[in-house]
């Protein structure tokens, strides 16, 4: 039979309970993070390997239809005619200033080799696609668990964790399996972040309602990305992304060809 004082040594503290809530949020709110983050990689992937596949094609319809609005122009001399072709024309060469010239041609070490290429009459090595592989998200899903700021109090430990998931953004980004492996090697053979102490009631309520308000940020961010049109691309076709490409570049083609077939017919009559 258990005496009183035995009840009173096993009973839960006042704030255990709300420990283990916060530590549940925190978690909770680590693999959102993650997730949100996962998914804006794959979106902006599939935004890079989309303006590579299909830039060019949009960019020879526009200049497409500006070629067709000044052909017309020409053979109507209409007024309105040549206002439209006028704008046509404005869409396919805006006027740039100095730095949306340099924009996308080189940075604080020079030209891009891509812009290098193109000057020198080189072929353009397309940008490098990117699909992290399983193993990649994996070791990203490991190293954001274990390194994330969240789970630090001091502010010296929580900018290390801050500083080293910015590396393993960055390789996961790039789809760097080999650097991954190496940054959980870093992590595991570095120091040993100090166990978390126990928060008053005051401060875990605090903690809780900041993570309710990170939460509610990231929900707006991945809002976003989910409502841009690369996403809504990606719902189309999430097994095959690139198969969805190919199909879309087709109708293109044959636009362009609807296209040139009309300006040379425009041509064929001057």
């Amino acid at each position: 039979m258990t005496t009183p004082e035995a009840d009173q040594s096993q009973a839960p503290r006042p704030e255990e309970r709300l420990e283990q809530a916060v530590r549940a949020a925190e978690q909770a709110l680590i693999e959102y993070e993650i997730a949100v983050e996962t998914f804006r990689v794959e979106v902006e992937n599939f935004s890079r390997l989309h303006e590579q596949r299909l830039g060019p094609l949009y960019a020879r319809i526009e200049e497409l239809d500006a070629e067709i609005a000044e052909a017309k122009a020409a053979r109507t001399g209409d007024p309105e005619d040549i206002r439209r072709a006028a704008e046509a024309r404005a869409q396919v060469l805006p006027i740039p200033g100095v730095e949306e010239l340099l924009h996308g041609w080189m940075d604080g070490h020079g030209l891009f080799p891509e812009a290098a290429a193109m000057l020198t009459d080189q072929a353009v090595r397309p940008p490098e696609r990117v699909r992290p592989s399983e193993e990649a998200r994996k070791l990203y899903r490991e190293l954001a668990r274990k390194a994330h700021p969240d789970l630090a109090q001091e502010e010296e430990e929580q900018q290390r964790r801050e500083e080293f998931l910015t590396r393993v953004n960055a390789a996961y980004a790039r789809g760097d399996e080999a650097l991954l492996r190496e940054l959980a090697e870093e992590w595991a053979a570095g120091p040993v972040p100090p166990e978390r102490r126990p928060s008053a009631a005051e401060e875990l309520y605090a903690r809780l309602e900041w993570l309710a308000q990170r939460k509610e940020l990231l929900t707006l961010v991945a809002r976003e990305l989910e409502e841009g049109a690369i996403a809504g691309m990606l719902r189309l076709a999430p097994d095959d992304p690139d198969g969805l490409l190919e199909e879309i570049a087709g109708r293109l083609r044959a636009d362009i060809a609807q296209r040139e077939a009309e300006l040379a017919g425009l041509l064929g009559q001057g």
